[in-house]
């Protein structure tokens, strides 16, 4: 009999610690996620050329300080932001869409509070000023399984922040738009293939982020894939992954 009791006493115990174990493993890793550090994927074409359809970025949360919608479900323990950093111009940013707060974004801070920002004939200017583009090259990528034309251009911002933008032409619809007057505690956000970028230049949609809204900054990339293999495709799955891509910062 005590040998019995001592047998299960001893699996109860094993059975304990492993659950500490697990516990322990769970409470890490939201703690990590929720103050550190959160992968997102990107499931639309809004960021080409600097992210693409199926990479999947980590974005630090600690880099604009945190608000509620750095915690999972953003429960309302306090307003505005704690340890606060404004982002500069050109992060890639993270943000809750603020017609959804459940909706998360991902673009390009061009404007800071106080700023003026205009769209003429395709070219970004910002308090009055034209930023600098120079043309690249011709770049071609798939959009609902059809081929894509766009004009490639290195972007200058205030600041010397140099990115690539993509530009299906400079006469579409937002390529010319009234002036911006960015609001205290609020910024400009746009995506880099500008002609197909649902962003701050929509005041009745995106509009100006507020402070409060934004999730994090973009880092690196850590995966991606072409989505040319399905999860049981095994056999294709080399030929779709952008090894090229992984471990990519992000400009």
């Amino acid at each position: 009999m005590a040998i019995s009791r001592k047998s299960n006493e001893g699996w109860g115990s094993g059975i304990w610690d492993t659950a500490k174990t697990l516990i322990y493993a769970v409470l890490i890793a939201v703690t990590f996620r929720t103050v550190l550090i959160e992968p997102f994927n990107i499931p639309s074409g809004s960021m080409i050329p600097t992210l693409l359809v199926g990479d999947y970025l980590f974005v630090t949360k600690y880099s604009y300080g945190y608000s509620k919608y750095s915690l999972p479900f953003s429960p309302p323990l306090w307003d505005g932001r704690i340890m606060g950093s404004e982002p500069k111009r050109g992060d890639v940013v993270v943000f809750r869409y603020p017609k959804d707060t459940k909706t998360d974004y991902i673009k390009r801070v061009v404007g800071l509070p106080g700023d003026t920002i205009q769209v003429i004939n395709g070219i970004l200017n910002i308090n009055g000023q034209p930023v600098k583009r120079e043309p690249v090259q011709d770049y071609i990528y798939n959009e609902s399984g059809r081929p894509v034309h766009a004009y490639q251009y290195f972007e200058t911002l205030p600041g010397g922040k140099r990115h690539l933008i993509n530009e299906l032409s400079d006469s579409e619809r937002m390529d010319n738009t009234p002036v911006y007057l960015v609001p205290p505690g609020t910024f400009f956000a746009m995506g880099d293939n500008r002609d197909s970028s649902q962003d701050s230049r929509y005041l009745d949609d995106v509009g100006y982020v507020p402070f409060e809204n934004l999730v994090g900054r973009a880092e690196f990339i850590f995966f991606s894939h072409n989505d040319n293999a399905r999860w049981y495709e095994v056999w294709k799955w080399p030929s779709a992954i952008r090894f090229d891509r992984i471990f990519k910062s992000i400009n």
